[in-house]
């Protein structure tokens, strides 16, 4: 029988079939954080007199249980049960018989579903978080180790001035910190706690929110329970925006390993057993991994838009719609994830190739230095461009490869310091260690 289910009432397997979806596989991720879940609401419900402390020493220790299960992968979701939450109150009421049915005292499914999500999104948020910082670290080192290596620049996919690939590999790392501020706007709006809010409009029990939301390591609440539902859907958007714009700049450095590695650019090679071949031309080195990089960041781009159209035009209060949007978010976290690994992975291998700049054909880079040469000597800059400009055109003009770039953020001058100050500072807002810290607590008791 399922939690809603009234005697005598059928629902026909067709609709069922249709309105469950994937929610019996999606649910197996919330697992974990619905046993947690009913671990903080059955140590409230004992402080307002809903249970007993011999009520509450049951639930706590089958609790605990199933939990252990979920750990070993042994946790599943019986057939004709509708989802986890169904699940876990079922095996509980197995042991416990009416101990267990009063569980869901002063809750709805509404709130269970809403607090699991956050607590699963803020737990996944977080593990973005590190893999993020793993890649950032790769960035700043290969950044450090060819700071010296000297890399075309260009505007219009012209040749512009000289870059370095000190500069390149700084650039990604700066740009995560970006990504890294994005992420913690969406694990703000997760560690919010709408428990209690039950069906979205409260309970007439005496419920004590404030200590379940210390109990799970929330940074707050969501007071009012109408807008506890409504953040629903708002959540998996935010940490989805923050996705999709890591996703880019992952995407955006994927491409220019794809050009850089090309025969007409050749300033990266990426080493034998990170590319695949061509069946039928034996010269082929190809950057697959790079592409597909490519492939999947992009696609992660539009999955904000999903979510938006899911929600597009709902009134105030719960939906059945919204059960859709686990089926976007849940599977965003593996693949970010997964991209994130392997372009950490690829950038540990990648081959810089020296003395680029050495070449003829980059002459033209170093114009800007010779305009600059000239206003050091006191010639006014536009006359300068202009006189440049007609050594380029009469073929007198040459190249100036001493380069003299000094200021912050320039190739004489990373900042790569200040670059890991800056994203030191940006992790540690997070503090994740206050999570784990009541989590752990929780477990104990």
């Amino acid at each position: 029988m399922k939690l809603w289910q009234k005697e005598n009432t059928v629902t026909s397997e067709k609709i069922e079939r249709f309105t469950v979806g994937r929610d019996r596989e999606m649910d197996l991720h919330l697992a974990e954080y619905d046993v947690l879940g009913n671990l903080a609401h059955a140590t409230m419900l004992e402080t307002i007199g809903l249970l007993t402390k011999d009520e509450l020493v049951a639930l706590r220790a089958e609790l605990k249980v199933i939990y252990a299960q979920v750990e070993k992968n042994e946790f599943v979701i019986e057939d004709g049960v509708e989802d986890v939450h169904s699940q876990v109150e079922l095996m509980l009421t197995r042991k416990l018989g009416d101990t267990g049915k009063k569980i869901h005292s002063g809750r709805s499914r509404n709130d269970q579903v809403l607090v699991d999500m956050k607590l699963y999104t803020r737990a996944r948020l977080f593990q973005v978080v590190q893999a993020t910082e793993k890649l950032f670290d790769v960035l700043i080192k290969q950044s450090e180790a060819h700071k010296n290596d000297l890399l075309p620049g260009y505007t219009h996919l012209q040749i512009a001035m000289p870059s370095s690939f000190g500069l390149w590999f700084g650039a990604y790392a700066e740009g995560l910190i970006d990504d890294i501020i994005q992420l913690n706007a969406a694990y703000r709006l997760a560690n919010h706690n709408p428990l209690g809010s039950g069906a979205g409009y409260g309970s007439s029990f005496p419920l004590n929110r404030k200590m379940t939301t210390d109990l799970l390591g929330f940074e707050g609440m969501h007071y009012n329970v109408v807008y506890a539902q409504m953040s629903r859907g708002r959540t998996e958007q935010a940490a989805l925006t923050a996705i999709s714009s890591l996703a880019a700049t992952v995407s955006r450095m994927a491409m220019d390993v794809c050009l850089y590695n090309s025969q007409n650019f050749s300033f990266i090679v990426l080493p034998d057993d990170l590319t695949t071949g061509s069946s039928i031309m034996p010269h082929k080195k190809n950057p697959d991994v790079a592409e597909l990089l490519r492939a999947k960041t992009n696609r992660m781009k539009a999955l904000p838009m999903e979510v938006t159209m899911v929600l597009s035009n709902l009134p105030s209060g719960y939906h059945r719609d919204m059960q859709l949007l686990k089926e976007i978010l849940m599977p965003a976290f593996d693949e970010i994830l997964d991209c994130l690994d392997i372009a950490t992975f690829m950038l540990e291998n990648i081959k810089v190739k020296q003395n680029l700049l050495a070449d003829p054909k980059y002459d033209l880079l170093f114009s800007v230095e010779r305009v600059n040469e000239l206003v050091i000597n006191g010639v006014p800059f536009r006359d300068a461009y202009r006189q440049v400009g007609a050594e380029i055109g009469d073929g007198t003009y040459k190249a100036p490869r001493e380069l003299k770039h000094t200021h912050e953020g320039s190739i004489g001058n990373l900042q790569n310091k200040e670059i890991q100050d800056r994203m030191k500072k940006e992790l540690s807002a997070f503090e994740y260690e206050k999570v784990e810290k009541a989590l752990e607590s929780l477990l104990k008791k």
